[in-house]
């Protein structure tokens, strides 16, 4: 299944769908939900700045897609009341390219780069002393004749976001003055989303739907408003326009997104390792094969919800479907043979070693 088409998908979606997205996200930061921490910290630096009347310090965001980034990158412009410029790391191929875009920025403003740990080397050595100095070095002429000439910026912050955070190189990731991780969202934090994008989309929604939406949210503010405007399609088609448990209920089956989130493609790698791999061990790169995937979409889409959920484990000899997952596959009506992996029956490295460090005999003896 291409994972554009998968409705719980955490990525970006078609661009009709993105205007009503972006309608729902939250402009200020007191009407940003969740993500205590974060939020705490960002408003503090943001008001120091305010305070001086200086471009705040450049800030990195990360952590799994949908959670929040860009909003926050928004919002920090909003706060500072100065304009934002949107690119992303694939985006600028060369150092020429950003230097464009770093000419072109005012005092103060900010500049937000998507997929930050996607910017080519070349293209980090151009941003290295733009934040640090608010300058960058171009080369005029060539050959021996060729000389290097600084340019000053005006003062700027950047705002990074990335869901790969492992991947910034140090020079890079120490220019950011601000390191922030987002996590996952608690079903709490999902249904006072809920509520609040029912109230934008003026769509009534009872109290027991919220609930049961949040519960198959994945965690995840981006997943939780997609569920909510299809099954607001259902109830409009289907119903009387108002989203009550029993609508939510016949949306989610439609879609075939179970009670613990878990969409179709989900599913077929869970079926996967219990039915052919005997619950595991298994690697990754036979699993890929089975469901028809990439291995790198099987372990940056699939699994850190599983993984989240305790679903499934790593271990180093691969992936193990865990018993909750097994019971959840039972629940289904899915046949759960019995797994591979059988209690170890060979003595462990401190069996028969006392608390005080003796052999069971010698302690006897």
């Amino acid at each position: 299944m291409d994972e554009d088409a998968r409705l719980i998908s955490p990525e970006v979606e078609a661009l009709d769908e993105n205007t009503v997205e972006s309608s729902l996200r939250p402009r200020q930061l007191g009407e940003y939900i969740g993500q205590a921490q974060v939020k705490d910290n960002l408003s503090i630096l943001l008001a120091a700045a305010n305070g001086r009347e200086e471009a705040a310090d450049h800030v990195l965001l990360y952590g799994p897609p949908g959670l929040g980034k860009t909003t926050l990158a928004n919002i920090v412009a909003r706060e500072l009341g100065v304009h934002i410029h949107t690119t992303s790391g694939p985006a600028i191929e060369r150092p020429g390219d950003l230097a464009a875009i770093l000419t072109n920025i005012d005092e103060r403003d900010v500049l937000f780069i998507d997929e930050v740990h996607r910017l080519n080397h070349s293209v980090e050595e151009i941003l290295y002393p733009a934040m640090e100095d608010f300058a960058i070095d171009v080369m005029i002429g060539r050959g021996p004749s060729a000389r290097s000439l600084r340019l000053s910026l005006k003062p700027f912050t950047v705002v990074g976001a990335t869901t790969r955070a492992g991947r910034i190189g140090s020079p890079l990731r120490d220019r950011f003055g601000a390191v922030y991780r987002l996590d996952y969202y608690s079903p709490e934090e999902l249904a006072e989303i809920i509520r609040r994008s029912a109230g934008i989309l003026d769509v009534e929604i009872g109290e027991e739907a919220v609930h049961m939406l949040a519960g198959r949210g994945r965690g995840t503010p981006r997943t939780v408003n997609r569920l909510l405007r299809r099954t607001r399609d259902h109830a409009q088609v289907k119903g009387d326009g108002r989203i009550t448990a029993a609508q939510a209920t016949a949306a989610m089956e439609a879609m075939d997104i179970d009670a613990a989130g878990l969409d179709t493609t989900d599913r077929r790698l869970l079926v996967a390792i219990v039915q052919k791999f005997g619950s595991g061990p298994v690697g990754g790169a036979a699993i890929a094969a089975v469901i028809g995937e990439e291995v790198e979409t099987v372990e940056d889409v699939y699994e850190p919800f599983l993984l989240q959920l305790g679903f499934l484990d790593r271990t180093p000899q691969g992936r193990v479907a865990t018993e909750l997952a097994r019971q959840h596959l039972r629940e289904l009506g899915y046949e759960v043979p019995q797994p591979r992996r059988s209690d170890r029956d060979d003595p462990g490295l401190w069996d028969g070693v006392t608390s005080e460090g003796r052999s069971e005999s010698e302690a006897t003896a």
